[in-house]
């Protein structure tokens, strides 16, 4: 039986789906925060099988949530304090995301202006789909 510890506060992400973990450590930064970080992969889960948890031990500031909503909208996030949870957010899609992504169209204006912000807007809520905001280019995952 793996034993991680308590935390005395911060954020856990709970109901990751298994192998997500490592692409939301990076798209969260979360090697450049000075916190710990605990990641647990394929974790055994009544609900989903196997699930991928992270813990991290810094205020729940740090996080962000778009990001999280963009990969992975099911996923829980549990904020603790005092070693409790003291509440569970759930997470939407949003909106719209900047700068998490690239437009991979060549043709795309963010390809010929190295400034500009890559922007993408949720199209189709049902679908999941993002587009470029300047082309329209659909989000491949």
């Amino acid at each position: 039986m793996l034993n991680v510890g308590e935390l005395s506060e911060g954020f856990v992400l709970d109901h990751i789906q298994a192998g997500k973990s490592m692409d939301i450590y990076k798209y969260l930064k979360l090697d450049q925060l000075d916190c710990c970080v605990a990641i647990i992969k394929n974790a055994r889960s009544s609900k989903m099988g196997k699930k991928d948890i992270i813990k991290v031990e810094c205020p729940i500031d740090m996080l962000d949530l778009d990001i999280l909503g963009f990969i992975d909208h099911n996923i829980t996030v549990n904020i603790i304090q005092d070693s409790r949870i003291i509440e569970k957010k759930k997470l939407h899609l949003p909106a719209e995301i900047k700068d998490i992504i690239k437009c991979k169209n060549p043709r795309c204006i963010t390809s010929i202006e190295q400034g500009l912000p890559h922007i993408f807007v949720l199209t189709d809520k049902d679908k999941e789909v993002y587009r470029c905001k300047y082309c329209e280019e659909k989000h491949q995952w």
